[in-house]
Formats: structure tokens, C-alpha cells, sequence
């Protein structure tokens, strides 16, 4: 799900976009911070990822998002039998994704599973809030490297929920730096970076990994 940019001025990044595979069954690319995955309501919010993509790639279905201000590793189909292989290993977590973060303060511990449930904030939209009816959400975490009163992080979501490493990270007292969704600290941008996605490919289904360096 997309972050609210309604009380700010979507201003999306302009350089081209980071190709970093494409075969008759794949898109993979890197997302830059910034810009909607999906077209927004409005004709402001009209400049996407998806949109630009398929400007120069006609073929181009939709897989799955990417929150604005998050980076990083996404995967395009480029026909509907991919597009249903693909969606059905979202559904099924056949496939694995790797996020990175800074988050806020010192992270005692080196590791750690975070099993809380999740569900929409209504009064508050579009933030999640941790809650016993939400939907079974599961975060595996791991320190990298600790200094200048922030902890890097290796997230690795098992489920996907609107949110999930944004408010998993907040339970453990430690919200991403540059969230103001979630009160993470002031930083140039949101701390969060799709890392690697490691998927069946289509025809085949041979494992791939595909993988964006963090840029932070």
C-alpha cells in the first residue's frame, strides 16, 4: 500500500529508471525513493512507476508495491501467465525479500522474530496500528551494524501487510529514520530499502536473486 501524500508535494525523482533485469516473462527493476509504485487519486499523483514503465514497455502488469519513500527491488510481469505465476508466489511466500533499514537508537539484541498482527488505523488512515484483529503479520530481523545512535538492520518479511516493517520496527521501540508516518527521526529520506527478491521464474522455475544495493 502507497503512503499518504496528501499533505505533502509529490515531487517523484526524474531520473530513468534502474533496469536491472528483463527477459519475455520479467521485469525487475529498482524503485527510486519517492515515487508511487501506482498512480495516486488525482492527476497529480498520476506519475508512477507503473506508468513510466509501460510507456516504454507496453507489456508491463502490475506484481506487487512498493511504499513511495521506499526503494529498492520490485518485479513486473510482462504477460498475464507470469503475472498469475508471480502473484500466486506472493500469495503462497514461495518467494523471499530482503530489506534493509536504519532505524532509531540501539538495537540490544542481534536477532530476533517479530509476531504481532496488523490492521488499518481507520481514524487515522493510511497508518496500520498493531492490533489482536489484524491480519497475521511476520517480521524476521537481524542488527548489522550499530553507531551514530542508529541501528542498520536485515528485515526479512515473511508476510506482506500494508506497513509491516514500518509499524513492526516501531513495536520493538525502534522506528525507521526519515518515517514521519511513524515518528522516525528527521533524516534526508525514509531509512528503507528493498534489498534482494528471490523468486521462481515463470518458465522453468528456476530460483533467481535479484538485488539493489542500498543507497544509504
Amino acid at each position: 500500500m502507497e503512503s499518504s501524500v496528501s499533505d505533502t508535494i509529490y515531487a517523484p525523482p526524474r531520473a530513468p529508471i534502474d533496469i536491472l533485469h528483463r527477459d519475455d516473462d520479467l521485469l525487475i527493476v529498482a524503485k527510486p525513493e519517492g515515487l508511487l509504485s501506482v498512480p495516486g487519486k488525482g492527476e497529480a499523483l498520476a506519475d508512477c512507476l507503473e506508468t513510466r514503465l509501460r510507456a516504454d514497455d507496453p507489456q508491463v502488469l502490475l506484481v506487487h508495491r512498493l511504499d513511495r519513500d521506499t526503494s529498492g527491488v520490485m518485479v513486473f510481469a510482462r504477460n498475464r501467465a507470469a503475472q498469475r505465476h508471480l502473484g500466486l508466489q506472493f500469495e503462497r511466500r514461495h518467494l523471499s525479500k530482503g530489506y534493509v533499514a536504519l532505524v532509531e537508537g540501539y538495537v540490544e539484541e542481534e536477532k530476533g522474530t517479530i509476531d504481532l498482527p496488523l490492521k488499518a488505523d481507520w481514524p487515522n488512515r493510511p497508518r496500520q496500528m498493531v492490533h489482536p484483529e489484524g491480519r497475521h503479520a511476520i517480521t524476521h530481523w537481524r542488527a548489522i551494524e550499530r553507531g551514530n545512535g542508529a541501528t542498520r538492520m536485515a528485515l526479512h518479511p515473511e508476510t506482506g501487510r500494508a506497513h509491516q516493517l514500518r509499524v513492526h520496527m516501531c513495536s520493538l521501540g525502534h522506528p525507521i529514520l526519515g518515517d514521519p508516518l511513524y515518528d522516525g527521526p528527521d533524516a534526508p529520506r525514509m531509512m528503507l530499502h528493498s534489498e534482494t527478491l528471490e523468486l521462481r521464474h515463470p518458465t522453468g522455475g528456476e530460483r533467481h536473486t535479484f538485488r539493489a544495493p542500498p543507497p544509504f
